[in-house]
């Protein structure tokens, strides 16, 4: 499991999620987050899902689209997926650092 997305939403969800080894139990740990998000502080978890820019156009879709299914999964996808795209943009721009002292400057 990639240490960089767990560390991301271990911070913005509030929990640890450190040492996490698949996605499967990933993801049920989100879930569970966000359903608890959804019971007891709405507002928090829309916060989150706002600064972590899920599209909420895709949101509503799915939630619509899966009817039936647990909403608290269908976020947590949409949670990882966004998290997976940022880090890989992140790295995809990422510059190398220089080889010697002199190029720092």
């Amino acid at each position: 499991m990639d240490s960089e997305l767990l560390h991301a939403l271990s911070e913005q969800m509030g929990i640890s999620l450190i040492g996490e080894s698949s996605f499967n139990t990933l993801r049920q740990r989100l879930a569970e987050r966000i359903n608890q998000l959804i019971n007891l502080d709405f507002q928090e978890l829309v916060r989150i899902l706002y600064r972590v820019d899920v599209n909420e156009n895709k949101l509503k879709f799915l939630l619509k689209e899966k009817v039936g299914e647990d909403a608290a999964y269908i976020i947590a996808d949409l949670l990882i997926e966004r998290q997976l795209q940022k880090i890989k943009t992140r790295r995809q721009f990422q510059q190398p650092p220089p080889e010697n002292e002199e190029d720092r400057w």
